[in-house]
This record gives structure tokens, C-alpha cells and sequence, in this order.
């Protein structure tokens, strides 16, 4: 445009233009420049209602953090997982400033969860949600930094024994054998086992897009999840899905469901999650190297070797043992 402007209005891009004054909406102009249509528009917009700033709590600080560029970008699990904290957070410290809490307060926040993982995960909301109120202005500094995760004194999570999983074949029946025996036999997480559609099976092979980390891998199927496929009734585009057949089995109702059969054959200490470090642990007894089980997994190299640490130790044993005979 040859002529200039008038102040607080702006040519984005050619033929866009827009009303742009701090505190209060941007507006586009649709009218042809610098007509009294044009004119008529921007004064209009002047008189717009000006945006109430974000009131300095925590309440506002949560409202502000989840209308972001960095809240927006979260997958939708850690939309869920961070909601929930932040839900937390704004109900017991929501009338509060942000910028007057120190570091011990972290701390005591921290010791007064209930357990070592919620503990953890929620000085990580808080480290981000601190972070996001020195993007604002709001503080100089994050009083969360630096604050030491607490160590869990939960056993660390071990494959599934041969004789489990038989036992969990022989007991459990439709969508439970269905689901043990794709989180088994993908490698999956559970989240991403439970969206699986009938539709991503093409040439023995199951599509697989993972929400955590975004990456798209191809896992041929096991003659037992195979078997399992060939059994299974279709009763939505969803494998696993809910009763009603109208979407996916729920992640609470297919726990549930795996924790009644693990009740009943005494296979307490070994969760669904750990189907995942079975079906890596498998993989390297069948001799398959790091690269070959991330290619199933799609593992980071350091958490295939951290998973299939003890795997690798026994077959090692068992090679240099047989070196002895």
C-alpha cells in the first residue's frame, strides 16, 4: 500500500489487514482501504471491549499456560496427564500468586504427595508452569529448577515368566486374550494397543503410529496374535472396543479386565505396562541385537538396552557356558 496506515493498523500480508492495539482483540479490516467504510471499521474496533489481563494466581496462570503455543503442542495423553495436576494445583493454590512461591514450598508440595511418582509429576507441572509465568512476565525466576526427583523404592518392572504368560492364555477369554496378546505381540504401550483398527492390518503386518513419539512402524504379527486376530469378532473399526461397539475399549475398562486375571492366577506382581518389556525380552532370547527390537518397539536405543538388560546378561551366560563343555 502507497499510503501509510493509520496508527495501530497493519498489512499482515497482501490484501490482509488488521486492527492491532495491545490489551484489546485483533481485528481484521475488510473494508477497501482508506475508504469511510475502512475508517468506520477501526473506530469500531477501538471501542472493542479490552481483553481482561490474566489475574496474577494460579488459577489465571493455568488459564494463560493452556491457551499456549506449548500447551498446545502436547499430545493428547500428556494433555490429559498434565490436566490432571493442574486441576490439583489450581484447586488448593488457585487464589495465590505464583511469583511469591520459593523453593522449599516446591519441596513441601513435593514430600506431601501421596507417592513417589505423583510427587515426581508434579514438581515437573510446576517447573512448567513456572516456566510459562517468566514467558509472561510474571517472574524472573523458576523456584522448581532444580529440585531433585524423588527415587521410587517400588521394585523395577520385570518381563512377564514363560509360565505367567501361559497361565494368562489359559485363563482369560475375547477381548482380554485380545488384548494380552497384542500388547505382547506388537511390543506396544497400552494406549496405542487399545486405538489399533482392523483397518491398519495389511500384508501380516499392524500399522502403528505411536502417540508418544509420533513415529509410524510396521510389526509383523506373532502366529499367537494371529490366532488371536482370526477369533476375534468385528464389531466396530476399533479391535478392542467398548460394549456398545461404537468406539475403543476404555484404557480403565481393558486394566480392569487384565487385573482379574492376573488376580486369579496369582500374577500380581506383573502388569499390563510390562507386556512391553515381555515382548523386548523375547526378542533378545530369540537373538535378535538392539536395532532389531526397536524396530518392533520403536524404543530408544538406551531404553531397548535398559529393557533387555537382564536378557542380554543370560544369554551371554548361557553362550559362555556352553563355551565350557
Amino acid at each position: 500500500m502507497k499510503r501509510q496506515l493509520p496508527p495501530h493498523v497493519y498489512e499482515k500480508s497482501p490484501g490482509r489487514v488488521y486492527f492491532y492495539k495491545r490489551g484489546r482483540p485483533s481485528v481484521r479490516i475488510v473494508s477497501e482501504p482508506f475508504t469511510p467504510e475502512f475508517y468506520a471499521e477501526i473506530a469500531r474496533a477501538q471501542e472493542a471491549k479490552p481483553i481482561a489481563p490474566a489475574r496474577r494466581n494460579w488459577r489465571g496462570l493455568i488459564t494463560s499456560y493452556k491457551s499456549s503455543a506449548d500447551w498446545k503442542k502436547l499430545k493428547p495423553r500428556t494433555q490429559y496427564d498434565y490436566a490432571n495436576r493442574l486441576d490439583r494445583i489450581g484447586e488448593k493454590l488457585g487464589h495465590l500468586d505464583p511469583a511469591k512461591m520459593r523453593r522449599v514450598d516446591v519441596i513441601r508440595i513435593r514430600d506431601n504427595a501421596s507417592n513417589v511418582r505423583d510427587a515426581n509429576y508434579l514438581v515437573q507441572v510446576l517447573r512448567i508452569l513456572f516456566g510459562h509465568a517468566m514467558d509472561i512476565g510474571w517472574m524472573d525466576a523458576n523456584p522448581a529448577k532444580g529440585v531433585k526427583s524423588l527415587k521410587s523404592d517400588a521394585p523395577p518392572r520385570e518381563p512377564w515368566p514363560r509360565d505367567m504368560v501361559e497361565a494368562f492364555r489359559a485363563k482369560a477369554a475375547g477381548r482380554t486374550l485380545l488384548l494380552f496378546e497384542l500388547c505382547l505381540g506388537s511390543g506396544q504401550r497400552v494406549g496405542d494397543v487399545l486405538k489399533m483398527k482392523w483397518g491398519d492390518i495389511e500384508d501380516g503386518c499392524i500399522k502403528v503410529v505411536q502417540n508418544k513419539t509420533g513415529k509410524l512402524l510396521w510389526v509383523p504379527l506373532t502366529a499367537p496374535l494371529r490366532s488371536a486376530l482370526d477369533a476375534a469378532e468385528k464389531r466396530s473399526v476399533f479391535i478392542l472396543t467398548n460394549h456398545a461397539g461404537t468406539g475403543p475399549w476404555s484404557y480403565r475398562g481393558a486394566s480392569d479386565a487384565v487385573m482379574k486375571v492376573r488376580k486369579d492366577i496369582g500374577a500380581g506382581a506383573h502388569d499390563i505396562h510390562a507386556l512391553r518389556h515381555t515382548a523386548a525380552t523375547e526378542l533378545v532370547i530369540a537373538g535378535c541385537s538392539d536395532e532389531l527390537v526397536a524396530a518392533v518397539t520403536g524404543q530408544s536405543p538406551a531404553m531397548v538396552a535398559h529393557y533387555t538388560k537382564t536378557a542380554r546378561q543370560k544369554v551371554r551366560a548361557i553362550k559362555a557356558q556352553e563355551k565350557r563343555k
